[in-house]
């Protein structure tokens, strides 16, 4: 249930010698360059969406705040 952190060195190990096998060493460097871009990108996009989950928090609770300091001056 662990996942892919469950993998580990050796399981690792094994995929990239049979990544090498199928692609051959000449397509490896392209994969790698191929697949650190796409994790990138992937890190970048799911920041994005973190930081526009804690802009919208942040706006409710300003919303909120707002709302009870006009009441308080409404006493």
């Amino acid at each position: 249930m662990g996942g892919l952190a469950s993998i580990g060195v050796p399981g690792l190990i094994i995929i990239l010698v049979i990544v090498l096998i199928i692609f051959g060493p000449k397509k490896l460097p392209e994969i790698g360059g191929a697949v650190g871009k796409t994790f990138s990108e992937f890190k970048r996009s799911t920041k994005g969406l973190m930081d526009d989950d804690d802009e919208e928090e942040t706006v409710k609770k300003q919303k909120v705040e707002d709302k009870d300091l006009k009441k308080s001056e409404k006493l």
